[in-house]
């Protein structure tokens, strides 16, 4: 990060220099640190759409070109070739690991998916049709509770133990939340199976018979961790550096991230697609829903097309097309009307010129959506999904936070546009 000419900004006559950084990719930032201590003045950025909170190593996207790297790397090319738990060590460590490395990650993480047997008691807590997100924050907020070496934050092995923990027991707590909103029995897991593999056996294995893990099933499942692993300074993260700067423990700070993700207009994208397919309900219904996209006047808006930060493509979204065909083709759509009003209307997005003008491609939660619905996973289980595959970017951005010389409590600004002063009057006179 080097330094550039500063910039001049004149306020009531005065001049002040501000200093201009350049990253490594995308555009100049202008610092502002100290403007509020020289001239009395703080900028006004609902949403901080346009305000860099902290420096980053770990991800980086240019919305225009349609690029995602972690760590440097594109994201095309680790879902191609990688793996999900080698992309955890790439972002928690800065590096990808080498064949000694990844046989100790893998097995440190292999061998911490039990939680603790108390916690199984914490689920008879909730009302059997809790939505299973609602069950999450409450179980990850609660690990703090179970595992006290692990929540000093200023000790450096408490934080990679933390690290570790999370990574390795977000699917269990996730695949238990689902078992017990459907009143199935929690289903331990198993060391002889890869992480996504194991994750699909513990949501739909039960005691009666034996389930065996499709293998494209298993790498539809881990791509989709992949693609879903980090994502910049996004809502949920930021909702984990904030709650990290005021010195809250790792399993706290997930748990507010798993709550932010929550939001519809945030992790709950791909399940509000699933529901806009249900509710065409028919591939002859597509025209008339098509037509009420069209129409400015029509509140209807398709989801899981276009991208609020990629304007061009989503280059998450070209590999996620490929699993979602491999998965329909693997499974069959026949007798799945949803699954076939999504691949036509995939088909006229692709095609039909309106969409193509205006950039409304499919995006990764378009395709993703598909192939949780095609294993058979219900809406409610699409943002848990996406909420385990966010724990290592998360908790990859908590550990970069808490590591920062720079870092302080965050506390942003205000423009108040209230009452000005005035003074209090007694009821007897009001």
């Amino acid at each position: 990060m080097a330094d550039l000419n500063p910039a001049k900004l004149t306020i009531d006559g005065q001049d002040y220099e501000l200093p201009v950084l350049k990253p490594t990719a995308g555009p100049n930032v202008l610092d502002i640190r100290k403007l509020y201590g020289q001239a009395d003045v703080f900028t006004y950025d609902p949403g901080f759409t346009s305000t860099a909170s902290c420096d980053s190593t770990i991800t980086y996207i240019d919305g225009d070109k349609g690029e995602l790297w972690y760590r440097g790397y594109p994201i095309e090319q680790l879902a191609e070739k990688s793996h999900y738990l080698e992309v955890c060590y790439l972002l928690l460590h800065g590096e990808l690991p080498s064949k000694e490395q990844m046989v100790d990650f893998e097995n440190r993480i292999t061998r911490h998916t039990m939680v603790h047997e108390q916690m199984h008691y914490f689920f008879r807590g909730f009302r059997r049709d809790s939505h299973p997100m609602a069950t999450m924050v409450g179980v990850v907020g609660a690990m703090s509770a179970f595992y006290h070496d692990s929540t000093d934050i200023s000790d450096e092995w408490q934080r990679e133990v933390a690290a570790m923990r999370l990574i390795a027991k977000l699917p269990t707590i996730a695949a238990m939340a689902y078992k017990y909103s459907i009143g199935q029995p929690f289903v331990y897991p198993r060391n002889d199976l890869d992480y996504a593999a194991n994750f699909l056996h513990m949501c739909f294995a039960v005691p009666a018979e034996d389930y065996v893990v499709k293998p494209e099933l298993a790498r539809a499942m881990d791509r989709i961790f992949t693609l879903h692993a980090d994502h910049e300074q996004n809502a949920s993260t930021s909702t984990v550096r904030l709650a990290g700067s005021s010195g809250a423990n790792p399993f706290a700070c997930i748990a507010a991230g798993i709550a932010c993700l929550w939001g519809p207009a945030h992790g709950g994208a791909n399940q509000a697609c699933l529901e806009m397919l249900k509710e065409i309900g028919t591939v002859d219904r597509i025209p008339e829903y098509i037509a009420k996209a069209k129409d400015k006047n029509d509140p209807f808006r398709l989801m899981g097309f276009g991208h609020r930060v990629y304007k061009n493509f989503d280059p998450r979204a070209k590999v996620m097309k490929e699993s979602a065909d491999e998965v329909l083709d693997l499974l069959g759509i026949e007798n799945n009307e949803t699954l076939k009003v999504a691949k036509e209307l995939e088909r006229i997005a692709l095609e039909d010129e309106y969409f193509v003008s205006k950039k409304l491609y499919p995006n990764v939660d378009f395709y993703s959506g598909i192939i949780l619905s095609a294993m058979g996973f219900p809406t409610s289980m699409f943002t848990p999904i996406f909420a385990m595959s966010r724990t290592v970017g998360w908790i990859s951005q908590w550990k970069e936070m808490i590591g920062d010389p720079q870092n302080k409590i965050g506390r942003p600004r205000q423009l108040y546009v209230g009452s000005d002063r005035r003074d209090y009057v007694d009821v007897s006179s009001r």
